[in-house]
């Protein structure tokens, strides 16, 4: 096996990996866009005009300065005739915009897509399909799930997307508009019920703690979904997450004495270890000697003082620590 046909079937390893298992596989496009044949519209248009005058002034050549009938009568047709001609042929002008492209069609066929903007001349028998090109955001409503705990939560994501294939957004779908709008909602409604909203334990990824990983497989999954119909993701991210109303203040107080058991711990921790450094130094510079007995009640004292919610108490002790 050649190096390319390794490296072929590695970056096919890889875009599949990447893609979750259970998307939608889209059938292969069966229509690309191309360039359409199209030449510069501003001598299409003089052409055109050129045409009109000229048939217009065999006309008035024949009313006026031919008086022969026939040579009248050949003159009258062949004005009339060359005026129609051009003026069918002005009809295939078009004006592009930049951002804007045009789709050709001729009886049916798909004849390419112009995208060079400014004034373009191309067949006047085809159609010209107007497509914008441009960027555009699509905000989703508020979605109310469940989440991967079974959880209501309630989250809404923005899209960042483009037509790339004018083509497949023509032809390959009914209307693109449409069918991005309803696959990023079906996307953003499969990654809810993936993931929980906080995870239990700390490895597992979650909405709200793993933003950045979830909306880079929301973004693969969209692209998945939507590249039938010619459209490129460009960024996607959640715009709204929260607990359902029902469950909120429920959950709220659950955070709650999480963050209050996390403090509580990074506090034990730090006494600890205050209480470890303050033995040692008095060990160290044999400020007292302390026994087993005396080493609790010290370690005793410090944890009680370190941990406290308020102020400590003082207490002199005028006596024997074993009286």
């Amino acid at each position: 096996m050649s190096t390319d046909d390794t490296a072929h079937d590695t970056a096919r390893d890889t875009s599949q990996r990447s893609e979750p298992a259970d998307v939608p596989e889209m059938p292969a496009p069966r229509v690309r866009e191309f360039a359409a044949r199209s030449i510069g519209g501003g001598l299409a248009l003089l052409l055109g005009l050129l045409g009109l005058a000229v048939g217009v002034g065999l006309i008035v050549t024949a009313t006026t300065s031919v008086h022969a009938t026939g040579g009248q009568a050949a003159l009258i047709v062949s004005g009339i005739v060359l005026g129609i001609a051009a003026f069918v042929a002005m009809c295939g002008l078009n004006t592009v915009a930049p951002g804007e492209a045009r789709v050709v069609q001729l009886f049916g066929r798909y004849r390419g897509t112009i995208r060079q903007d400014g004034l373009r001349w191309v067949n006047p028998l085809t159609s010209r399909a107007k497509i914008s090109t441009r960027v555009r955001n699509h905000e989703t409503a508020v979605l109310k799930v469940n989440d991967a705990y079974g959880n209501p939560i309630e989250l809404a994501a923005v899209v960042v997307w483009k037509v790339q294939d004018t083509a497949q957004a023509s032809f390959e779908v009914d209307n693109f508009l449409k069918f991005v709008a309803t696959q990023t909602e079906a996307a953003v409604r499969h990654i809810a019920i993936e993931y929980p909203y906080d995870a239990h334990d700390e490895a597992g990824l979650s909405l709200r703690g793993n933003a950045e990983e979830v909306t880079e497989k929301l973004a693969v999954e969209l692209h998945a979904r939507v590249k039938a119909a010619g459209v490129q993701i460009i960024e996607s991210r959640f715009t709204h997450l929260a607990y359902a109303p029902e469950i909120a203040s429920a959950m709220l107080q659950r955070q709650q004495a999480g963050a209050v058991v996390a403090a509580r711990r990074q506090i034990v921790d730090g006494a600890v270890g205050m209480v470890e450094a303050a033995i040692a130094r008095i060990s160290e510079r044999d400020i007292v000697e302390l026994d087993t007995e005396r080493k609790a009640a010290m370690v005793s004292n410090l944890m009680v003082v370190l941990c406290g919610d308020r102020a400590a108490q003082p207490v002199l002790n005028t006596g024997s620590l074993y009286q």
